[in-house]
């Protein structure tokens, strides 16, 4: 990580340090969990294309828009999202990205999560947010991660209509993850992978089946979805609130969502997205083969790796939505993402939480916090 890089939007002497303690804790997660994609990306993060071998990484602004919604794809290609879906999960059309079903099931699922739809949801994190930040007010801490994870499974529950444990939910969701990450990783298949894989889809789906009958493997797929991205994502956009003292603004209700979109932009929990080129293309200047292997940084494309949340000089909204990725198949949970990012700010802000300790996860498929503590410091 260039030394300048958080320079660029910090006014005040004073925001360039705290900006460079917040990014020095954020990387740690990269390099800790994932150091040699961290090194790679960090090295070739001046191109805005680069070719390696037969796998194209795609870090520019333009070109990572460009190749969500211009150029062909496999959508079902192996060790991408899609493929993954189609070989293990039954009926997992939400993430084959292909067919009537898909187009379907989108379409509900974004019915599920427009501004409605995110609103009836809302009381049920609401709620767990309130309960669980209580403690604050005693000075104890409270581990943001596992707050997180109730979060998350107690979202997934409210929105599948599940008579289930909120915390196994989100358990189970981040073992398929894990799982399927290490399914996705280059080079030869690691022994063992796919009955890891397997398995622990078996064990959510059967967390899950008895309530959705015919849609076990999708309604699956969902819970692995946004329970890993709220774990990976909430605690670590809390961590850089607190290192960067941006609490007046978590505190402020015309500053709040602004805030809670520069913080998703700077942590984008999903940074990578992996593609497969479906037809012959060129992105500035780079020819893609039909079957080359697309790594889109999306922690690149929006600038998360130079410029630190800033409420006075945001990103555009155009930039800032690409962590959600673009055109058709872009994630319809970024309101609820948002949403729930808010919630979790008004309510942490009248305690101004500092880090007290953090442990990076080792295993998990996105990067992110084993345990955030927080501790208030009002």
């Amino acid at each position: 990580m260039s030394q300048h890089a958080v320079v660029t939007s910090a006014p005040a002497r004073s925001g360039v340090k705290a900006a460079r303690r917040a990014r020095a804790r954020d990387r740690r997660v990269y390099l800790v969990s994932h150091p040699i994609i961290f090194a790679l990306l960090a090295a070739t993060r001046g191109r805005s294309v680069t070719r390696l071998g037969g796998t194209v990484l795609v870090q520019g602004t333009d070109a990572f828009r460009q190749v969500l919604t211009r150029m062909p794809l496999d959508r079902t290609a192996e060790r991408t999202t899609g493929g993954l879906a189609r070989e293990f999960i039954p009926d997992g059309v939400l993430f084959d990205q292909e067919g009537q079903a898909h187009r379907e099931t989108r379409r509900s699922l974004s019915a599920d999560l427009s501004t409605a739809g995110v609103e009836r949801l809302r009381p049920a994190w609401r709620a767990v947010l309130s309960r669980r930040f209580a403690p604050l007010a005693k000075g104890e801490l409270v581990d943001l991660t596992e707050v997180a994870a109730e979060v998350a499974g107690t979202t997934v529950c409210a929105l599948l209509g599940l008579d289930a444990d909120p915390l196994l939910i989100a358990r189970l969701g981040a073992d398929v993850a894990a799982a399927a990450a290490r399914s996705h990783l280059p080079g030869p298949p690691r022994p063992g992978s796919a009955r890891a894989l397997v398995a622990a889809t078996d064990r959510l789906i059967d967390a899950v089946g008895a309530d959705q009958p015919g849609t076990a493997g999708s309604a699956a797929m969902l819970a692995v979805a946004a329970v890993n991205t709220t774990v990976a994502g909430l605690p670590r956009a809390v961590a850089w609130c607190a290192d960067c003292g941006l609490w007046p603004d978590a505190a402020s209700a015309a500053r709040r969502d602004l805030l809670a979109s520069e913080l998703l932009r700077v942590t984008a929990p999903t940074a990578l997205l992996p593609r497969v080129a479906a037809a012959a293309g060129k992105v500035e200047g780079v020819d893609v083969r039909p079957g080359d292997r697309l790594m889109l940084v999306a922690r690149h494309a929006v600038a998360a790796h130079r410029n630190p949340p800033d409420c006075d000089r945001p990103a555009s909204a155009q930039v800032a939505q690409l962590v959600f990725g673009a055109g058709p198949h872009a994630c319809p949970g970024a309101a609820l993402a948002r949403t729930q990012l808010a919630d979790t700010l008004e309510l942490l802000a009248p305690h101004s939480p500092r880090v007290a300790r953090a442990w990076v996860d080792r295993r998990s498929a996105l990067p992110g916090w084993r345990s955030l503590l927080i501790q208030a410091t009002t």
